[in-house]
């Protein structure tokens, strides 16, 4: 998901060179998008690693 972030970021900076403001508009809101879906999936992954795998994996 970052990964599609990042291309679509990238785009949207040409396509606003490139003076496409339509297509750089649409890019860069795809792309805010998804970076913050990123974001919450993975803090929500940081916080059940340090808590629930981490109970389920048992003491070492």
């Amino acid at each position: 998901m970052l990964k599609w972030a990042i291309i679509l970021a990238i785009v949207a900076l040409i396509a606003g060179a490139l003076g496409f403001t339509g297509v750089a508009g649409a890019a860069a809101g795809i792309a805010k998008i998804l970076f913050f879906l990123f974001l919450v999936g993975f803090v929500i992954v940081m916080l059940l690693g340090a808590t629930v795998f981490k109970a389920a994996a048992g003491p070492k």
